[in-house]
């Protein structure tokens, strides 16, 4: 069994925020697989079946410095390991429209990851790292909890397209795998 964390804040004031983008991508490839959600243990989740492997899809509920508390509380009631769970998060450190995948590693300062980590009590699970930018003349909580721009909203919309192949792909291989196919100039949108 494989799961997808999509990061994200709930509620309506931040939808489409930077610091959403975890959300964003899970809600596309929800719609374009017909698939919904249900609620339980302070997070949204949707279970399929798909390439002879079960997945969840999960978007945790409570603020992002506490995503890892759901995190832990549905690896455990689904027997997951932690080798089998893709985090979406959003990067400051990297372009709008490039994107990395990545197993393990230390948080980046990302305090949603920072909490996962600390619930897991490991850094190894895989990430997929959406380029959010940086401003430097906002200050950071502001900035990921900002909008999109026009240009920048249209980068992550060309994400989107391919965003289902990179959580297809995690579903169906290994992570070098998926790291060696998406890691190139390839997959960053100017």
């Amino acid at each position: 069994m494989k799961m997808i964390v999509g990061l994200g804040n709930p509620g309506n004031e931040y939808e489409n925020t930077r610091h959403n983008i975890g959300f964003m991508i899970l809600d596309n490839y929800a719609k374009d697989n017909s698939l919904s959600f249900s609620k339980k243990y302070n997070g949204l989740y949707a279970k399929f079946y798909i390439n002879n492997e079960y997945v969840i899809l999960l978007k945790p509920l409570l603020y992002m410095n506490l995503s890892g508390v759901v995190v832990k509380k549905y690896a455990n009631y689904f027997k997951i390991k932690t080798e089998d769970i893709l985090v979406i998060q959003d990067d400051l450190d990297m372009n709008v429209g490039k994107i990395r995948i990545k197993y393990k590693g230390s948080s980046g300062g990302h305090n949603g990851i920072k909490n996962i980590i600390e619930n897991l009590g490991t850094e190894f699970f895989s990430r997929f790292k959406v380029g959010i930018g940086k401003n430097l003349k906002y200050d950071t909580k502001d900035y990921v909890l900002g909008k999109f721009n026009k240009d920048d909203l249209e980068k992550i919309h060309k994400i989107m397209n391919f965003s289902n192949d990179v959580i297809n792909d995690f579903i169906s291989f290994n992570i070098e795998k998926v790291m060696s196919k998406y890691n190139g100039e390839t997959y960053e949108i100017k």
